[in-house]
C-alpha cells in the first residue's frame, strides 16, 4: 500500500512496554510503617494471604502504597485524545512523537458503527444515543473527504521544501499519533476513575468514548499485573485513594 495515501482507523492501541508492577510492592511498602525493614520478607510471600490489608488501604483512602510500581504503555491515538490525556499531570510521565522531527503517518480515526453520535440535552444532564444509517454515512464521507485533503496539503508543502513543523499546521486532530505514558498504580486509577464509565463507579463520570477505549485497555492489562489491587480498586466504588 501506498504510504502516502491515508488509512482510517475506528480503534485505538495500547501496549504494556514495561513494567514494575505487582500486588506485593503495595504489601510492603505499608508494612515499613509498622516492620520497618522487616517489611521486605513481603516480596517473596504470596500477597493473596494480605489482600485484605489491600482492601483496607483502597477503603480508607490510604494511597501512597500504590505509588510504588510502574508502568510504560505505548498508545496509538488521534491527538484529540491526548489533548485530553495530557491533562492527567500528577503521577504521569509523557513522551510523543513529533510532527517538527519526523514525516507523520496518514493514519486518521472515523467513528465506529458502534460509537453514539447524537448528544441530548444540556451540558451537565446530556446523553449520547445511536446515530442513523444516513449519519453515519455524513460522517464518514466528510472525515474521509477532509483528511484526504488536508493530507495532500502536507505532502505539497513537504515535496516544496517547506519545513515539517510548519507543513503540520494543515492537520486535523483525528490525525493518530503516538507516546510513550508512565505511571503508578495509583495515578492509573484516578485517571480510570475519570476516563471509564461503570456501574461500579462511586462517583460518575461521562468521558468521551475515544479516551475510554484507551483507558479501558490500559485497566485490562494492569487488571493482570495487580489483581488483588484492581479488585479492590472495582469494590471500593472506583475511587482512587
Amino acid at each position: 500500500m501506498d504510504d502516502s495515501q491515508p488509512r482510517f482507523l475506528d480503534d485505538v492501541t495500547v501496549e504494556l512496554v514495561k513494567h514494575s508492577a505487582s500486588d506485593t510492592d503495595v504489601l510492603w511498602a505499608a508494612r515499613v510503617s509498622t516492620a520497618g525493614e522487616q517489611s521486605l520478607d513481603e516480596i517473596g510471600k504470596d500477597p493473596e494471604r494480605s489482600k485484605g490489608l489491600i482492601n483496607y488501604l483502597m477503603r480508607d483512602r490510604h494511597g501512597s502504597p500504590f505509588e510504588h510500581n510502574s508502568m510504560t504503555f505505548l498508545v496509538s491515538a488521534p491527538i484529540f485524545v491526548f489533548r485530553e490525556f495530557h491533562r492527567h499531570r500528577v503521577g504521569w510521565s509523557y513522551n510523543e512523537e513529533s510532527g517538527r522531527y519526523r514525516e507523520l503517518q496518514p493514519n486518521f480515526y472515523i467513528p465506529g458503527r458502534e460509537r453514539k453520535l447524537v448528544q441530548e440535552g444540556r451540558p451537565g444532564k446530556y446523553v449520547f444515543v445511536e446515530g442513523t444509517e444516513k449519519q453515519h454515512k455524513v460522517v464518514s464521507e466528510a472525515m474521509e473527504s477532509a483528511y484526504r485533503q488536508s493530507y495532500a496539503a502536507y505532502q505539497e508543502m513537504l515535496e516544496a521544501g517547506v519545513a515539517r513543523e510548519v507543513a503540520r499546521a494543515v492537520l486535523p486532530v483525528g490525525l493518530f499519533s503516538s507516546m510513550y505514558a508512565t505511571c503508578n498504580a495509583r495515578s492509573l486509577m484516578h485517571f480510570l476513575s475519570l476516563r471509564t464509565k461503570s456501574e461500579q463507579a462511586r462517583v460518575p463520570s461521562f468521558p468521551q468514548r475515544e479516551i475510554e477505549m484507551v483507558a479501558e485497555k490500559m485497566e485490562a492489562a494492569w487488571a493482570e499485573l495487580m489483581p488483588l489491587t484492581h479488585a479492590a480498586f472495582a469494590a471500593n466504588g472506583r475511587v482512587a485513594p
